[in-house]
């Protein structure tokens, strides 16, 4: 694929996979080439690439011989995403909390600040973003390539998780609590932090997604 070939098929990538975070494409709900094309004026060929992607991020299925479709997750694989998940950012956020710089400690104080402004004005896509952005930004602080990698190959699933809460105050209300701890070289507060945050974000999204509480399973 040459380079502007290889640009459209990104760009078709980036909307689609913006449709599919905020609930435009809805799961179950089919992808089919023609359509797409012609809804973003261009060819088949970089909407074939750009569902081949969203294949590879893990949010679309490909099915042989018909259409792909937004994935469905079921409660267990809720479940499965939240335990990973929990692992995962436990563990980041305490190393980042001991290996934190002064450079660190300022990229996390602007996407704070970001999301409680964005939060203030209403603004829930942005305050979301700066959201997302918090969690992989101590993900990269905790200087650990295995746990960076890990939580690459796994972002795109757990932002359309978990990332689309409606308490957006509430949310950059609990980053500025767990940047206090982290700012206190706090790890042991940090480490019992982390899990409750993920719980309160794992709730929310079974019932966005089914309708139910955790507890009601």
């Amino acid at each position: 694929m040459d380079r502007i070939a290889g640009l459209e098929s990104e760009r078709v990538a980036d909307a689609l996979r913006d449709d599919i975070m905020s609930g435009r494409r809805a799961p179950g709900s089919r992808l089919i080439e023609r359509d797409i094309a012609a809804e973003l004026r261009v060819s088949r060929l970089p909407v074939r690439e750009a569902i081949k992607a969203l294949v590879a991020d893990g949010i679309v299925v490909a099915r042989p011989r018909s259409w792909a479709t937004v994935r469905e997750f079921s409660p267990q694989d809720l479940q499965d995403f939240a335990e990973v998940r929990e692992a995962i950012e436990t563990l980041a956020f305490a190393l980042a909390t001991e290996r934190i710089d002064e450079v660190g400690i300022a990229l996390l104080e602007s996407i704070v600040t970001q999301e409680t402004a964005a939060a203030a004005m209403g603004d829930r896509d942005s305050a979301r973003q700066a959201s997302a952005a918090f969690h992989m930004a101590a993900v990269r602080l905790s200087q650990n390539t295995m746990l960076i990698e890990l939580a690459a190959s796994l972002v795109t699933r757990l932002r359309w998780l978990f990332g689309q809460h409606d308490d957006v105050a509430g949310m950059a209300a609990t980053h500025r609590t767990i940047l206090d701890a982290i700012l206190a070289r706090d790890v042991e507060l940090v480490r019992r932090l982390i899990p409750e945050h993920l719980a309160e974000g794992r709730e929310a999204a079974h019932r966005r997604m089914f309708g139910l509480s955790v507890t009601a399973d």
